[in-house]
């Protein structure tokens, strides 16, 4: 593997790596949440492979975080704007209006959850 290639598919697997740390899982969870083996978690956070599209995809969802999140090392996670973002929705609002939004959200969010256990690669 060329150095240029293995040093981003290192940076890549030093990033898996800790976002599973600060989820606290282990590689075996990570390996079941993903429906991967633990040899392949162990090889992509060591660099040992190269990572397939798909696993990365598998990787990314059991981890709960977007690609982004491990593919832009140098940029600032893509839901760090979301606060100010609802804050310019909600200026303004009654709180009868809020508590409106707040409902609808939670039961948006409740979907998600109920379809992302569905949703199998």
């Amino acid at each position: 593997m060329d150095d240029q290639y293995l040093a981003f598919y290192k940076t890549i697997g030093e990033r898996i790596k800790e976002i599973r740390i600060q989820k606290k899982m282990s590689q075996a969870e990570l390996a079941e949440k993903a429906h991967l083996s633990l040899p392949v978690i162990s090889s992509l956070e060591n660099a040992r492979t190269k990572i397939w599209l798909v696993t990365f995809a598998k990787v990314a969802e059991a981890l709960e975080v977007s690609t982004d999140d491990i593919l832009r090392l140098n940029t600032p996670s893509s839901s760090a704007s979301f606060p100010s973002e609802l804050a310019e929705i909600l200026d303004g609002c009654t709180t009868s209006e809020r508590e409106s939004i707040l409902k609808i959200v939670k039961q948006l969010k409740a979907t998600f959850e109920q379809h992302k256990k569905d949703f199998t690669y």
